[in-house]
């Protein structure tokens, strides 16, 4: 349902009132993880309510240090980590250069094995199945480079997979001569079926891996895994799957996905350390990927293979803990049911011009908090320096022929007020123009 301006109006003040009255009953979130997470467990509420009860996300965004002088719509790419998990980084962070080959090596690196049990169970896999990396794309490129192919051997993935991993396979091909295959998906695809036909419909008798999205970066798209992985399965074409943008962003579990391996940034949606990643590689199909960096034989059925990088930092990855510990607070599906909820509030605002169209789907199940607006006649690159330039508003074009628009992404701590101004300005654009 379409969203009106007094509605948002009126929500708006209702929800600032409510945060004045309700406030004082909800503790400080510059307490402890644990702590914090156990006041907005006790939150009453169903998601569904709690997604515009703005006194309990405004004591969420409380946690945050962010900067209020401009508009962050782009926690797509990374988001803030809140200041208690700044704190735990820090902390380690001391503790490691008291005596690095001590403190930091036989002290704080055995405590990551408590995270990885925490980070497992949370997303319903085995701990011996979880690897920590330094992002999405080093836990993908070990997937793409780990799987032995040959000359003439092909890998399918589509034209909207992230640039970085379509790069990926680019210089396989130079290197090895292997074959990439594109397939092009609907924009917004809201039938999971015709996802599915079109991967099988380009599968061939060389087909030896699949790459896809699990939420395509470009328009916040959901793509049917569990789908695409069994009708592989059927071919005995592993998948490669990017979650980069949705870990911690909307409800499911790892092992529904049925995938034998999966990668995601922990520094986006889970507000974790920025350089932090998490790679899932399911026990049997370890021993046939290779780390990107080598390992000793006797790791080869080990998950810990994939970690094997020299010397690293033990703070980020222990920090993780404290992030953990916020998402769980939160809620899984009261972030989800926040996140479409800023989505459609500024959305619907904009869709009520007959110029502004989303390459994203607002159908349940489809999306989440990322969306793709286009407005006709006007040149997306320039309006999103203008955003910027004019409105201190962060954005993110995207220049895509498939898909061209404005990336917006909201995040817990974003208020309504932020996107009235984000709206503000896309009215004034759409009415006035671009200055030349």
């Amino acid at each position: 349902m379409t969203t009106t301006r007094t509605d948002a109006t009126r929500r708006r003040f209702l929800g600032t009132a409510a945060a004045a009255i309700g406030a004082s009953s909800l503790p400080s979130l510059r307490a402890s993880a644990t702590e914090i997470a156990a006041d907005l467990a006790r939150h009453p509420g169903s998601p569904l309510e709690t997604a515009s009860d703005e006194a309990f996300w405004a004591e969420v965004a409380r946690a945050f240090t962010v900067d209020r002088t401009l508009v962050n719509l782009n926690n797509g790419g990374v988001s803030p980590s809140p200041a208690f998990v700044q704190n735990a980084m820090k902390r380690h962070l001391d503790y490691s250069n008291e005596a690095p080959t001590y403190t930091m090596w036989q002290i704080l690196e055995p405590q990551r094995e408590g995270v990885r049990a925490r980070m497992a169970r949370e997303w319903g896999v085995d701990a011996e199945e979880v690897a920590f990396t330094r992002n999405a794309s080093e836990g993908l490129q070990i997937c793409q480079f780990g799987y032995d192919l040959k000359a003439g051997d092909e890998v399918l993935t589509t034209t909207q997979d992230y640039g970085r991993m379509l790069t990926t396979f680019r210089q396989r091909e130079r290197r090895e001569g292997i074959v990439m295959r594109q397939i092009k998906v609907p924009v917004p695809a809201e039938d999971p079926a015709e996802v599915v036909r079109r991967f099988e419909e380009a599968i061939t008798p060389r087909t030896r891996l699949i790459l896809m999205c699990h939420m395509i970066n470009l328009t916040g798209q959901i793509l049917p895994v569990r789908e695409v992985v069994r009708m592989a399965k059927r071919h005995g074409v592993p998948v490669i799957v990017d979650g980069a943008h949705a870990m911690a962003h909307f409800s499911f579990k790892l092992s529904e996905l049925e995938c034998d391996n999966y990668s995601t940034s922990l520094h986006k949606w889970l507000f974790a350390p920025h350089g932090t990643g998490l790679l899932f590689v399911r026990r049997d199909d370890i021993p046939n990927i290779w780390p990107l960096m080598a390992a000793p034989d006797r790791m080869d059925g080990d998950i810990r293979k994939y970690e094997e990088i020299g010397t690293h930092p033990a703070a980020n990855y222990l920090a993780i803990g404290e992030a953990l510990t916020f998402h769980q607070g939160i809620g899984s599906d009261r972030k989800a049911e926040r996140l479409v909820y800023l989505r459609d509030y500024w959305a619907n605002r904009l869709l009520e011009n007959d110029r502004v169209s989303l390459n994203t789907s607002q159908k349940p199940g489809f999306a989440c908090g990322i969306a793709n607006v286009h407005v006709e006649g006007l040149d997306t690159a320039s309006l999103s320096n203008w955003l910027w330039d004019k409105h201190r508003i962060i954005n993110v074009p995207i220049g895509h022929e498939e898909c061209e628009g404005l990336r917006i992404s909201p995040s817990v701590y974003t208020t309504l007020e932020e996107l009235d101004r984000f709206s503000e300005a896309m009215e004034r654009a759409i009415k006035y123009g671009l200055p030349a």
